[in-house]
C-alpha cells in the first residue's frame, strides 16, 4: 500500500516589488493545498530548491528574457526532489528529478518538465550547481562565448560563487596560462587559491580593482569572465590584451541599485583592443548539455573539479537564504535544503 499523500505544501509568495534591497515584508510564506496529480503530471516532494543572483531581476515589474515573477504567486526556481505520486509514463514514485518549480515544500509539474537525475552519480544538491544551471553557465560561457583557448590568461570576478569557482578551474583544467579571480573576503581569496587552483586572486573590497588586477595579471588577462560588472568590468577593460574576450554573465553589483548606475569610463578602449564583449545565456546553450555533463562528471570523479555548496536548513529560510546570496554570505552554490 502506498503512503499517503501530504494535503498540504508550504511555498513562498512574492507579495511587493522590491525596491532595492528586498524586503522580509515584500515576501510571504503560505499553505497551498496538495492534491493527486493529473494526467501527465507528477507530484515532487522538493528536497533542495535553489537561489539565484538573476532572481532578483525577475522581482522587478520589466520586460526581460525571463517572465517577471507573478505577485501572490509561487516563485519558482531550480530545485531537485523525489517522485512521491506519478500519472506519467516513463516516471516512477521514488525517481529523483531536477525540475523548474522550486520555492515550495511539493510541486505539481507536467512531466515533460522533469528530467531524472542519479544520486550514484553526483548529490543532489550538485545537480542545482556544479551539475545543473550555474555549471553549464561556466562551460559554455568560458568556452562557447569567450572562445577560450589554451594558453588564455583568465580573469574572472565573483569567483568563488557558483559559476566564477568553476570557469577559474575549467579554465586550469583547459591549459589557461594563468587564472585570477576576485572575491568579497580573506576567507575566499585563501580557498580560490588554496583549493581551487586559481594563481592569483583578490579580496576587492581591499584596494581599487584596476591596480589589484594589474598587480595579479602584469602581462595582461585574455577573457574576463564577468559576474559583477561595475568597477570590475571597467578594470578588466583597462588590463585586456588586444583581442580580448568578454562573457558578461552577471552584474550583481547593481541588482539592488534603486538609481541607474553609470558604466565603465575607458570604453573607448574596446576599438583600439578590438575587444568583444558577449552576454550569455545559459538557455542558449542546451545543445552542450550532454558533453557538459560527461566531461564535469569525469573531472568531478578525478577529484580534479572541486566545488563547495552553502545550504541553508528549512523552507522558512527561503527570504534569508535568497538575500545572502545577494550580499555574498555563500561560498559556491546558495542551495535550500528541506531535507
Amino acid at each position: 500500500m502506498s503512503a499517503a499523500l501530504p494535503t498540504s505544501s508550504r511555498e513562498w509568495h512574492l507579495v511587493a516589488r522590491p525596491h532595492g534591497w528586498p524586503k522580509a515584508e515584500d515576501f510571504a510564506l503560505r499553505e497551498a493545498a496538495v492534491a493527486a496529480p493529473a494526467e501527465g503530471r507528477i507530484l515532487v516532494r522538493n528536497k533542495y530548491f535553489s537561489v539565484d543572483p538573476y532572481m532578483r531581476g525577475r522581482m522587478n515589474d520589466v520586460k526581460s528574457y525571463t517572465p517577471a515573477f507573478k505577485l501572490d504567486h509561487p516563485m519558482d526556481g531550480g530545485a531537485v526532489g523525489e517522485v512521491i505520486a506519478s500519472n506519467a509514463e516513463g516516471f516512477a514514485v521514488g525517481d529523483h528529478v531536477l525540475h523548474g518549480l522550486g520555492w515550495r515544500e511539493i510541486a505539481d509539474l507536467p512531466a515533460k518538465h522533469a528530467v531524472k537525475v542519479d544520486p550514484d552519480i553526483a548529490p543532489l544538491s550538485a545537480y542545482l550547481g556544479v551539475l545543473g544551471m550555474p555549471g553549464l553557465t561556466a562551460y559554455a560561457g568560458l568556452f562557447e562565448v569567450a572562445s577560450f583557448k589554451e594558453g588564455d590568461a583568465v580573469f574572472v570576478s565573483g569567483a568563488a560563487g557558483a559559476v566564477g569557482s568553476q570557469v577559474g578551474q575549467m579554465a586550469k583544467l583547459k591549459g589557461a596560462s594563468r587564472v585570477i579571480g576576485s572575491a568579497g573576503s580573506d576567507e575566499k581569496v585563501k580557498l580560490l587559491t588554496e583549493e581551487y587552483g586559481f594563481d592569483a586572486a583578490f579580496n576587492y573590497k581591499n584596494g581599487p580593482v584596476r591596480d589589484q588586477l594589474k598587480a595579479a595579471a602584469p602581462d595582461g588577462i585574455d577573457v574576463y569572465f564577468d559576474n559583477v560588472g561595475g568597477e570590475h568590468l571597467e578594470a578588466a577593460i583597462s588590463s585586456l590584451n588586444v583581442h580580448g574576450r568578454a562573457t558578461i554573465c552577471g552584474m550583481i553589483a547593481q541588482y539592488n541599485a534603486t538609481e541607474p548606475t553609470p558604466g565603465p569610463n575607458n570604453m573607448a578602449m574596446i576599438i583600439g583592443k578590438r575587444l568583444r564583449l558577449q552576454g550569455v545565456l545559459v538557455s542558449d546553450h542546451s545543445d552542450l548539455q550532454p558533453q557538459f555533463v560527461q566531461e564535469v562528471a569525469g573531472w568531478l570523479a578525478s577529484g580534479e573539479l572541486k566545488f563547495q555548496e552553502t545550504k541553508v536548513e528549512g523552507i522558512e529560510k527561503g527570504y534569508d537564504a535568497f538575500v545572502g546570496l545577494l550580499r555574498g554570505e555563500n561560498t559556491g552554490k546558495m542551495i535550500v535544503s528541506l531535507v
